[in-house]
């Protein structure tokens, strides 16, 4: 458990959440069904009977080991130890209740990724920062571009063991774009001159520009074509 904690999970306790999270994953008899986090297996079991294959993936060894004996009847549930986000895996949908510190790198690997759709448990906290909420950032742009994001419901912290500090958010993603890996590097790269004109933004790149704009006054397309405009001149 302490080495979890480490890794930011908390543990999802309410099998009624689980129930509605697998619900609203719309799973059908010919998608593979991809998690990161096997966790204790509160989604793991229910997400096989509606799926064609769900492939667990966890990086924990002992957790992993205790799946592998808890679910070791499932014909339909490959689990595999290891790096989720490092795993070469076809797939039409994602479910995960994602540990914490990996919720910005779930984005990304996803936004590179071919899928259908997925839902997703995030912290209300990072919910906010990829739906912009506040301040514009760069998982933003990458979020907005690549999904339609639609957020489900909240659940209270009560539902963890150990439960975090902050509520979490079900949200439910559709994939619409696929952006390259090098492209999401150049806008987290962009976003770090993010006070800066544009012009003297590309000027960190090799390139000649008299715009006066700044990252805040161009849409999510806008920065993503700067970001092309960047990766077209290496």
């Amino acid at each position: 458990m302490i080495k979890r904690k480490r890794l930011g999970q908390h543990f999802l306790n309410s099998k009624s959440i689980a129930s509605k999270i697998v619900s609203e994953a719309k799973i059908g008899p010919n998608d593979i069904v991809y998690e990161i986090g096997t966790g204790l297996g509160i989604l793991t079991p229910l997400l096989c009977p509606k799926a064609k294959k769900v492939i667990s993936v966890e990086a924990d060894k002992g957790l992993f080991d205790e799946a592998k004996k808890k679910f070791s009847k499932i014909s339909n549930l490959s689990l595999k130890f290891g790096d989720g986000f490092k795993t070469k895996i076809n797939f039409t949908i994602f479910v995960s209740n994602l540990p914490y510190s990996k919720s910005k790198e779930a984005i990304e690997f996803l936004a590179s990724t071919p899928f259908l759709h997925g839902v997703i448990m995030v912290q209300k906290e990072f919910a906010e920062k990829i739906l912009g909420v506040k301040e514009q950032r760069s998982i933003e742009i990458i979020a907005d571009y690549c999904f339609e994001i639609q957020k489900l419901f909240k659940v209270r912290n009560e539902n963890f063991t150990p439960p975090p500090k902050i509520d979490s958010v079900v949200l439910k993603i559709e994939k619409r774009n696929n952006l390259d890996k090098d492209l999401i590097k150049i806008i987290n790269k962009i976003f770090s001159y993010k006070r800066k004109k544009i012009s003297n933004i590309l000027k960190q790149f090799g390139i000649e520009d008299s715009s006066d704009q700044r990252l805040e006054d161009l849409s999510t397309e806008e920065i993503v074509n700067l970001a092309k405009k960047i990766h077209g001149k290496r």
